[in-house]
């Protein structure tokens, strides 16, 4: 049986690269993918971006990387979905090889963030909300998760330092990452002394903007060339899923219904429930969104997602661990190439080539990126070939 397959992967290091432009960074990615993928061409291109026509002052990126790639007369599409666009650039590129009009798709995440200066991009960023009844009142992104992590501190009866747990794992786990942005482990008192950034959101508890490119290569399993020094990867669970753009038209706020429905319907067409995952991927900018994450996905109840990064059940020896490569927290957060990040962090698991990160006969992978407090949410079930 025809099978998606993830035949290679490319990233350059997250960071602020004023040295590399928008297209400069993308290209990278783009050739370190298809090499790996032992020379397939794309004949289709679906690139993950939020910030280029604001920040960068440039749109019609499928034309421009195919031509900076040499890949001219490819078809190329740019995919926004806030910060899920990394992962909803992913579904397109695999139902368009799923499909059979596609036999090789290439999928590529890029933001430069630093093209402007923070408060510019900040203000861009706020695109990604409800323009009219959030954005106009001056609410950002990190205002957005500040009030849900005060709502759920309130209503579960947590204090702030029982997100600790989040952060600590993350850096920890990016200490073993030459591709992440801070690689450097932090201890709960570092946590502790952290500034807010917008109370109870800490330094720590939000994942840093940046610049960064990751690239994705797609094809058939019969297409995919024999001989590579990797494993391939197959992809057996895609789904989206979307919810109110705004927080104050959900019944429940501390619900990330979508996030939720969309592990549901991956893990459905993959045949597994989610805690056959042998690690989970999750979209954590903020510490709140990790724990409601988890709770979403349904490994934990309620109230009780921030006891499994206490309790150690979230780290690389855990149940589920989770960030591995140190997640949007300490990689850092690319914003519309995050989710494509993610993406290779989790085959670099599956392929057993995450170094001291590597977690042991990882064969089956859970990936969700979120565009803003889960409006979108896109999953997708990663397993090694043969597993």
């Amino acid at each position: 049986m025809s099978e998606v397959v993830i035949a290679g992967i490319g990233q350059i290091p997250v960071g602020e690269h004023w040295e590399l432009s928008l297209r400069s960074q993308a290209v990278k990615a783009m050739l370190a993918a298809k090499l790996d993928a032992g020379g397939l061409v794309p004949q289709a291109l679906y690139i993950g971006n939020v910030l280029a026509s604001t920040v960068s002052h440039q749109a019609n990126l499928g034309s421009l990387l195919a031509d900076q790639a040499h890949f001219v007369g490819t078809e190329g599409t740019t995919v926004e979905a806030a910060g899920a666009s990394g992962g909803a650039a992913l579904r397109l590129g695999y139902l368009a090889v799923l499909s059979g009009l596609v036999d090789v798709a290439m999928v590529v995440g890029v933001e430069k963030y630093t093209d402007q200066s923070p408060a510019e991009a900040e203000a861009a960023l706020a695109q990604v909300m409800d323009s009219d009844f959030e954005a106009v009142h001056g609410m950002t992104p990190t205002g957005q998760a500040a009030i849900l992590m005060r709502r759920y501190m309130q209503e579960y009866g947590v204090e702030h330092d029982c997100f600790a747990g989040f952060p600590l794992v993350a850096h920890s786990n990016a200490a073993g990452n030459p591709n992440a942005m801070f690689r450097k482990a932090i201890n709960h008192a570092a946590y502790e002394r952290a500034e807010m950034v917008s109370d109870p959101i800490s330094l720590f508890d939000a994942a840093p903007y940046a610049d960064g490119a990751a690239a994705l290569v797609l094809t058939r399993s019969e297409i995919a060339p024999r001989g590579l020094d990797h494993p391939l990867v197959r992809i057996t669970g895609s789904s989206v899923v979307t919810d109110t753009l705004a927080l104050h038209d959900r019944p429940d706020p501390l619900a990330f219904n979508a996030a939720g429905f969309s592990v549901e319907r991956a893990c459905s067409q993959a045949g597994i429930l989610p805690k056959d995952a042998d690690l989970f991927e999750l979209y954590d900018a903020y510490s709140i969104y990790a724990a409601l994450s988890l709770e979403a996905a349904g490994f934990a109840r309620r109230g009780q997602g921030w006891r499994l990064a206490e309790s150690g059940q979230v780290s690389l020896r855990g149940e589920i661990p989770i960030a591995t490569m140190g997640g949007l927290k300490a990689r850092g957060n690319p914003v519309g190439a995050s989710g494509v990040y993610q993406v290779v962090d989790a085959c670099t698991q599956l392929r057993g080539e995450a170094g001291p990160n590597q977690i042991e006969d990882a064969s089956r992978a859970l990936v969700q990126s979120l565009g803003g407090p889960a409006s979108t949410a896109v999953a997708h079930v990663l397993e090694k070939w043969g597993t």
